[in-house]
Parts: structure tokens; sequence; C-alpha cells
């Protein structure tokens, strides 16, 4: 009887472990709302890569649903959260901006965040001939007739190219109302337009401004980082010119709505993990991107907090009621 039970006692204990161990993540499921070779599918990859090749998984799989502007991405997740288990769900700031203007009928609030992993800070650049060589100038121009001044954005009216960009002049005690924003469909189209002298300046992601300036194009007025960039030191702030605008276009992660707490804090552990490991390095380093790590309460705080930075403004601006 007793080695009966000794029997069992140990088979118990085997399974629990065997158990343990299986929960160890060891895949993840990429799923990114839009198509190939944007700023999500780059995220996405870039991440699966950085976790296999560093031994800390050992499969990524990725899947594109690109309709609806993320909503059927975001639906998609919502649906399947009983077999969601393994799955992250790349996004970002538009998640923000879009559901405030209605265009997502889902928010942040209806996943689970798991962590923000890098930033993307916008920044203001113009040509290397332009007439404009700091944000000082820039700003007269404007303030003597906004109506000169005519901004171009690879988005669309009211997305994060147009608002920073309104944020911007708006905390310098400029009429952000006046922004004279040109959209086009796609950030190499906006520079394009600029550098033809169709539109004055640009605003855009610091990583795609950065190309241009590696490129010998433009040169970038300042930048809506607290602080310069270690990799960037020769490019100026707002802040440090004595404009307050500072914002991170974010890029990190979602769970399904069902994914419990343990699990999430699983994702959000494992990811912080990859930030010391080199092959991580290797993949931030050629996409220009700043390490902004952010997991769980700490995530969903940030997010409340841009999403009302950015709902006054879009109310400010007329976007949104």
């Amino acid at each position: 009887m007793l080695q009966g039970t000794l029997k069992r006692t140990l088979l118990c204990c085997l399974l629990g472990a065997s158990l343990g161990a299986q929960a160890k993540i060891d895949e993840i499921h990429f799923l990114i709302p839009g198509g190939a070779g944007g700023g999500w599918d780059n995220t996405a990859r870039g991440t699966g890569e950085a976790l296999t090749k560093s031994g800390l998984i050992t499969t990524a799989s990725y899947q594109n649903i690109s309709a609806g502007g993320g909503a059927k991405a975001i639906a998609h997740l919502i649906e399947t959260s009983a077999q969601s288990d393994k799955t992250l769900m790349v996004n970002s700031t538009p998640i923000i901006v879009k559901s405030l203007s209605k265009e997502l009928p889902q928010s942040f609030r209806d996943l689970t965040p798991v962590a923000a992993i890098i930033a993307d800070y916008q920044a203001l650049a113009v040509p290397l001939d332009s007439p404009y060589q700091s944000w000082p100038q820039l700003l007269a121009a404007y303030q003597e007739n906004p109506a000169k001044v005519k901004i171009a954005g690879g988005s669309a009216r009211g997305s994060l190219d147009h608002l920073v960009a309104a944020m911007t002049f708006k905390n310098a005690g400029a009429d952000a109302g006046k922004l004279r924003y040109v959209a086009y469909d796609a950030g190499g189209s906006a520079m394009a337009a600029v550098l033809a002298g169709e539109t004055q300046v640009l605003s855009t992601g610091f990583g795609e401004a950065m190309e241009a300036v590696k490129s010998g194009q433009m040169r970038i007025l300042g930048m809506t980082a607290p602080t310069r960039m270690p990799d960037a030191s020769e490019v100026p702030t707002f802040s440090e010119q004595g404009n307050p605008t500072v914002f991170a276009n974010w890029r990190g992660y979602f769970a399904s709505p069902a994914v419990s707490a343990d699990k999430s804090a699983e994702f959000a552990a494992l990811l912080k993990q990859m930030y010391d490991k080199p092959e991580w390095e290797t993949v931030r380093a050629r996409n220009n991107w700043t390490n902004l790590y952010q997991a769980g309460p700490e995530f969903t705080a940030f997010l409340i907090q841009q999403e009302q930075q950015i709902g006054g403004l879009m109310r400010e601006l007329g976007f949104i009621k």
C-alpha cells in the first residue's frame, strides 16, 4: 500500500515537472495587422529572428492580416482567443489614434497588453538647401505666414505624421489649426515631394529621417526624444530648443484577451531577456530602433497616458468630438 502511494506520488511529481517544463515558451506565432515589408512586419520578423537565433525560442511563425487598417487582425485574435495562447500581435501608436477616430471598432482595452519593446521618435526634416536651417527659423516662418510652410507626411490627415507635427507647433505657442499638412501614400513619396520642392518640411519617423540624413539628402531640425540619441548625437531634440514636445511611436505586443496573467508575464519576461542578446542588437541597429521596454501595468498606464495626450490634440484639431 505504502509502495503504491509512493509510486503515485512520484508519478505526480514527474507529471508536474513535465508540465512545468512545457510551460516554458518555446514557440511564438506573430500576428501582423499589415502587409509584408511594413513597420509592423519588420518588427515582428526582427523580434522572431532575434529570439530564434539567440536560442530563446525554437520556432517563430508569422501571419499577415492586412485588411481593415488592423481591425481584421484584432478581431481574429479576439475570436480565436481559446487557441491563441502562443500568439503575440504586434501593434503601435496607431491602435490608439484609430480607436479614437473610430476607424477601429476595438481598442487596446479589448486585448492583453504584454510589452512595448521599441520606439521610433518623430522628426521634422528639410532638404540640405532649405532656407530653414534650424527649428527656430522654421517656427519664425510659420508664425509669420503658416500658409507658406507645407508639411508632408506619408500617411493620412489625422495620422501620427500630422498630429505630432501639429503638436510640435502647438507646444511652441503657434496656431496648430493653421498647419498645412499634405498627405502622401507612403513615407518615400512624402520625402520625394519635399526634395522636389512641392512641400517644405517632412514629418516622419526618426529612423526614416536618419536614412535621408545618411544619404546626404536632408537635415533634421528636431526630434521628439527626451534626449539626444547615442547613435545620432548630432541631431538636436525639440526639448533642448525650448519646445517640450516628447513623443514616442512605440511598437510592442498584445496577447489575446483570454490569456492568463502568468502567460502574459512569461511573454514579457522573454522579450526582456532578448534585450541582452547580441542577436537583438544586430536587428535593432540594422533598423535604427530605440529600445523602449514597458511591460504589464506600466505598459497599460503608458497607453492610457498617450491616449489622453493624442485625444486632446485630435479634439483641438477637430478630428474627434
